[in-house]
């Protein structure tokens, strides 16, 4: 009888271990899936606000890449107190009538996170919005 009893508890462990490795590699696939989804969208963001860069910077010569690349890391590091981030990303341009209406936003990656910061434009220069 105590080598069917001991049959017995190796069959429920190792049942118990595949399901365990079946819920994982579940989770690293949903996961993947889920990260591939939010990077499509990201891309998608990108991509609409480099076209709406490039179509406010043909009718308004305010908009220069590296001026607004310049006042995000100012006012981030206004704002947040620190300079210390990986990427520093454009995702979306309003370009209103006028020009003290702009305003750009940008996707800030810090070690600690990801950040959004709005620009907006007063008298021609651009600043925290």
């Amino acid at each position: 009888m105590i080598p069917l009893a001991i049959s017995a508890v190796a069959v429920v462990l190792l049942v118990l271990v595949g399901l365990f490795v079946l819920l994982a590699i579940g989770g690293y696939v949903a996961g993947a899936q889920r990260t591939k989804a939010r990077d499509r969208e990201l891309l998608r963001q990108l991509e609409e606000a480099d076209r709406a860069l490039a179509q406010a910077h043909a009718t308004d010569k305010g908009w220069e890449r590296s001026v607004l690349e310049a006042a995000a890391r100012r006012g981030f590091a206004e704002r947040f107190g620190n300079t210390d981030f990986d990427e520093l990303q454009l995702v979306q341009v309003l370009d209103r009538p006028g020009t003290d209406a702009d305003q750009a936003v940008f996707r800030v990656e810090t070690p600690d996170g990801e950040h959004r910061i709005t620009l907006g434009r007063t008298n021609g220069v651009w600043g925290p919005a």
